[in-house]
């Protein structure tokens, strides 16, 4: 019998050993119905642009495996992973990722539905075959709103609790008020962010974005919190 046993196991196929990595980020990007196909292009084209910043390259470099793992996913009443995990470890991927990125078809509509998005981005952090040092889900929208799916603070202290850490960059419109009324800024500190260094970033309008995006993942990647951002 316990030969029968050895042979068992020497036949059985090997468990694919993880692909170790200093962090895993989940880009979860605002796609509702606020967001128009525009605005998402140049969304996109603002995360694509800041992952292949020389400074974003440095900071990958510098993590302790040379690499990190991206996926990218654009949330509305339904979460759609736009690009799947990828290792991050040079220019090259990079590039490979954001061509991927910005040729995608949008397949995300509706209204808010943020405390679904947050589980989700903890389900592909949990269901990959990564290991990685830290995780981070990097959330990022102009409002407050959760039309559909559970709500949102229960479901943000259900993805801390697991230890991942929440960042946000709140995009304010136009027309959106700052300091009285309807603060995003707040709301998101209070209600959103959280975990181990944990911080937010504003965009002040388009024309920040980008920029905004690339300090961001900059800190994200550095593992690094500033002291004149936003903070929980």
């Amino acid at each position: 019998m316990r030969v029968l046993a050895l042979c068992l196991t020497l036949l059985a196929p090997a468990a694919q050993a993880q692909v170790e990595t200093s962090l895993e980020l989940v880009l979860l990007a605002d796609a509702s119905g606020s967001i128009d196909t525009d605005e998402l292009a140049f969304q996109r084209q603002g995360y694509a642009d800041a992952l292949m910043s020389d400074a974003v390259q440095n900071a990958i470099e510098a993590t302790l495996h040379g690499s990190i793992a991206v996926t990218y996913v654009e949330w509305a009443t339904n979460q759609v992973q736009v690009v799947d995990w990828m290792l991050i470890d040079g220019p090259e991927a990079a590039r490979a990722f954001a061509d991927a990125l910005t040729v995608a078809p949008r397949a995300a509509y509706g209204r808010n539905a943020i405390g679904a998005a947050l589980l989700e981005g903890q389900r592909l952090i949990e269901d990959n075959d990564i290991d990685g040092f830290r995780h981070v889900i990097d959330f990022s929208g102009d409002s407050m709103g959760n039309s559909s799916g559970p709500p949102i603070v229960p479901s943000r202290d259900a993805v801390l609790a697991t230890g991942t850490t929440i960042n946000a960059l709140p995009i304010l419109r136009p027309d959106s008020p700052r300091r009285a009324g309807y603060d995003l800024e707040r709301l998101y500190a209070e209600n959103i962010i959280g975990g181990p260094g944990a911080f937010m970033v504003t965009a002040e309008g388009r024309e920040s974005f980008a920029q905004a995006v690339q300090r961001k993942l900059f800190l994200e990647i550095a593992g690094q919190m500033p002291v004149d951002v936003a903070s929980r």
